[in-house]
C-alpha cells in the first residue's frame, strides 16, 4: 500500500536537461526562506533534521534509478558523473580509475561558489554535500565511499574515493 507522502511522480529527468548546479540554485533560493520560515513555526533543528533526512532519501533514489539506467560498474558511475559537472559545476583530478577504485579530488566546486555567493552557505552541506553517501548507497550499496573533507566544510578540495570492491557484479 502507497504511503500518503510517497506520490508517484514522472521519472526525474531535470539532471540532464538542466544539469545539477541550475538545478541546485533553483532549489536553494526556494528552500532557504522556506526554510527560515519553518524555522519559526516549528524551531530550526527539527527543520533541519527533517529537509536532511529527505534530501539523503531523495539521493538514495537517485543514486538507485542511476544504477537501474547506467550499470553499477565504476566506469557506470564516473559516466554518471558528467550531470554534476556539467556546466563546469565541478572541477576534479581523477587519482585512480580501476575496476575495483575511483578516486579524485574536487578541485573546484561551483555548488559552493553558489551557495556562498547566495548567502546560503549553511544550507550547502544541507542541500548538497549530504547526497553523496546516499546517492552511492542507492547506486549499489556494496559501493563504499569515504570522503574525508570538502570545500563547502572549508577544505582546499573534496576527497572522493570509492570502494567497488564489494559492488553488484550483476
Amino acid at each position: 500500500m502507497e504511503k500518503d507522502n510517497e506520490k508517484h511522480m514522472p521519472v526525474d529527468q531535470l539532471n540532464k536537461t538542466i544539469g545539477v548546479l541550475a538545478r541546485r540554485e533553483t532549489e536553494a533560493r526556494l528552500m532557504a526562506p522556506l526554510i527560515d520560515a519553518l524555522s519559526k513555526a516549528f524551531g530550526r533543528e527539527e527543520v533541519l533534521a527533517v529537509i536532511r533526512d529527505t534530501v539523503i532519501k531523495i539521493a538514495h533514489d537517485q543514486g538507485a534509478a542511476l544504477a537501474k539506467e547506467y550499470g553499477t560498474s565504476s566506469d557506470a558511475f564516473l559516466e554518471t558523473l558528467s550531470f554534476w559537472r556539467q556546466d563546469g559545476a565541478l572541477e576534479i583530478d581523477i587519482l585512480s580509475h580501476t575496476e575495483e577504485q575511483l578516486d579524485f579530488n574536487v578541485t573546484r566546486c561551483r555548488y559552493a561558489e553558489m551557495y556562498k555567493a547566495l548567502g546560503m552557505e549553511e544550507y550547502g552541506a544541507v542541500l548538497s554535500c549530504n547526497r553523496d553517501l546516499a546517492l552511492i548507497e542507492g547506486f549499489d550499496e556494496g559501493v563504499k565511499l569515504d570522503r574525508e573533507q570538502t570545500i563547502m566544510g572549508g577544505a582546499s578540495c573534496c576527497t572522493f574515493r570509492y570502494d567497488f570492491n564489494n559492488a553488484d557484479k550483476s
